[in-house]
């Protein structure tokens, strides 16, 4: 993590050189430093095609496959070619688990290597932009993956250690070898290294800042998942399919084989599909309070992504991580109405732009203003971004009570109402609010008078009896009003995106590597309605997910907790609209509901927002 105090010793270290200074070229031409700045920024004065390309194999702490062995690690380098006459570079770095299955990034990128085992294309745009402005680039096969020994354990303990050897190789700390087998050090480098990755990849780089690592000055997640548990569960209940872990460990295992049967075995077992509860193995692949990882051990500081239209790692991945970091970590966010998405096909200039004065400032020392910006990036429509200090925005409570009469307002409640859980898409869930539906109730509130705007987690109380011991509760909050919108969940793919014609060439390209990518905007869709936040909870989990407690049929309960995550904002003439409901169709993989008989206290029932007064205005 980079402050201002530290600035000017790292550019010394660093050795950069500002474009049009007379003095500081005279220096650097002096102590043959060529890296250079205009602008607050680093410029492409080094030749990509002829940089140095090698690799070594890191040694791991871990034994992942059981076979009284430690893991060693595949990690490939490029690294401008100067750095073999002394000049120290810092390095960014991508660990992914990708390379082999399904590939890397939205075209599916694969690594290719040479006679010599070095690679002549490495997946993404990264090398072709950073290496000529003087990084070192890192690419690392997850343990268990590509050519790294192992077996990968979807989130568990030896993915993360594979990430942080790396890092404690670049900084001195570990043994790795080259192509001969004999041991050989970074020299080339200041150890300053930052870490990138979407998904699976943006995970690693949390775990690996959670175990404090030194070394690791910075992290970018884009829609990392921050605790496993969560990437199949959400209090309880299960949203994805049995067998999860094991399944995305085969597949991103390419030739799986009977050394890694055993690890697989424990991450079935651990799972626990059949209760959906949280337990001992889970706990393991926490990186918010785990033992391996831990948000409050971050030293690095964070540029994070996140997707609040994202079914697959859901937004509070990002915004209880996020709440949980230490107070003196530098931070900056991107919250889009986007699905699954990385920010790089979505708003490219920008978000290369930013990236650079990102990693110059955090890994170069540069004195950019990338830090006296505003923190948070919020996208609140098609083409519509604003900026603002922080994430959450700064919000009052304003609590909402279902009525009788199907409508939605602050003054207190009475009567009753009932349905049956089953499962339901959330177009059936939410569709025709104004008619009879026996698997829901739906309220809405008049037509807003001004645009109003929810920033950050809404929270829903139940009062409720159930003629079963349990029941997946479902709750949706909805926009209700014709609008164009993202359509961040297109059925279709694209995560609120879609491709158009031509491309961009970001960086410098080779014959086997080009910098050039497919061009993307927004995908939109003009609609009545949009479930704008979810909630679920299995019943019986509503007091622990490690230890479930049947509910007594008849009997009266308060069931309270978190929906997931938003930033969105309601226009005016547009309604609000609380759902209740069963399980979501389109966020699991559970062929039927409970089909319990829920009945709702309304006397008892609210649902509490996180509200910014007024319209958010931007473009």
């Amino acid at each position: 993590m980079t402050n201002n105090r530290n600035l000017a010793a790292i550019a010394l270290a660093t050795a950069l050189v500002v474009a049009g200074t007379p003095a500081a070229v005279a220096t650097a031409a002096t102590a043959k430093q060529t890296t250079e700045i205009s602008d607050g920024l680093t410029q492409p004065v080094f030749s990509y095609k002829d940089a140095i390309r090698e690799h070594v194999r890191v040694q791991s702490p871990a034994d992942s496959d059981g076979d009284g062995k430690k893991d060693l690690i595949r990690v490939d380098i490029i690294r401008p070619k100067e750095s073999s006459s002394g000049l120290k570079l810092p390095v960014i770095m991508h660990q992914s688990p990708y390379f082999d299955t399904p590939g890397v990034g939205f075209e599916l990128d694969h690594k290719k290597y040479d006679a010599n085992g070095n690679l002549t294309k490495f997946p993404l745009f990264y090398d072709n932009y950073f290496v000529p402005r003087g990084y070192a680039y890192v690419s690392v096969d997850m343990s268990g993956t590509r050519l790294s020994e192992g077996c990968p354990t979807s989130g568990g303990p030896s993915d993360v250690l594979g990430g942080k050897a790396a890092i404690d190789w670049l900084n001195g700390r570990t043994t790795a070898y080259d192509a001969k087998g004999d041991p050989v050090k970074a020299t080339w480098t200041t150890g300053r290294t930052g870490m990138i990755g979407h998904s699976y990849e943006g995970s690693l780089a949390m775990g690996v800042a959670g175990t404090g690592v030194r070394g690791l000055e910075t992290i970018v997640p884009l829609a990392g998942p921050s605790s496993w548990y969560e990437m199949w569960r959400a209090n309880g209940t299960l949203t994805d399919f049995k067998g999860g872990q094991e399944w995305l460990a085969k597949m991103v295992d390419a030739d799986p084989d009977e050394k890694c049967a055993a690890a697989y075995q424990r991450m079935t077992e651990g799972s626990d599909d059949e209760t959906g509860n949280y337990n001992a193995y889970w706990r393991e692949l926490d990186y918010r309070t785990g033992p391996v990882s831990s948000v409050r051990n971050v030293r690095a500081s964070v540029f994070s992504v996140v997707g609040m239209q994202d079914r697959n790692v859901t937004a509070d991945q990002f915004s209880t991580w996020w709440a949980g970091l230490p107070h003196g970590v530098q931070r900056k966010v991107w919250v889009t109405q986007y699905g699954h998405l990385d920010p790089f096909w979505a708003r490219r200039e920008v978000w290369v732009n930013t990236l650079h004065k990102w990693f110059d400032h955090e890994l170069m020392g540069v004195p950019n203003d990338v830090m006296r910006q505003p923190r948070a990036d919020v996208q609140l429509g098609p083409d519509r971004w604003i900026a603002q200090a922080d994430w959450p925005a700064q919000t009052r409570t304003t609590t909402l009570r279902p009525q009788q009469d199907g409508s939605l307002a602050s003054k207190p409640s009475a009567g009753t109402g009932s349905y049956t859980e089953t499962r339901q898409t959330e177009i059936g869930m939410a569709g025709d609010p104004g008619t009879t539906n026996p698997y829901r109730l739906a309220f809405l509130t008049p037509a807003l008078k001004n645009a109003t705007r929810l920033s950050g987690t809404a929270s829903v109380s139940l009062r409720v009896k159930l003629d079963m011991p349990t029941a997946n509760l479902g709750v949706l909050l909805v926009d209700y009003g014709q609008d164009t919108r993202i359509h961040g969940v297109d059925p279709a793919g694209g995560q609120g995106l879609k491709l158009i014609e031509g491309k961009d060439c970001v960086g410098e390209s080779t014959a086997d590597d080009s910098s050039c990518y497919l061009r993307a905007a927004d995908n939109t869709v003009t609609s009545g309605f949009q479930v704008v936040a979810r909630g679920f909870m299995d019943a019986q989990n509503h007091k622990s997910l490690s230890h479930p407690t049947p509910l007594k049929p008849g009997k009266s309960y308060q069931i309270t907790w978190s929906m997931l995550p938003q930033d969105y904002e309601f226009k005016a003439g547009h309604r609000l609209g609380l759902v209740l409901t069963g399980t979501n169709a389109d966020v699991t993989e559970a062929e039927t509901g409970t089909g319990t008989n829920v009945t709702v206290d309304l006397s008892g029932t609210s649902v509490s927002l996180p509200l910014v007064a007024g319209t958010a205005s931007g473009g």
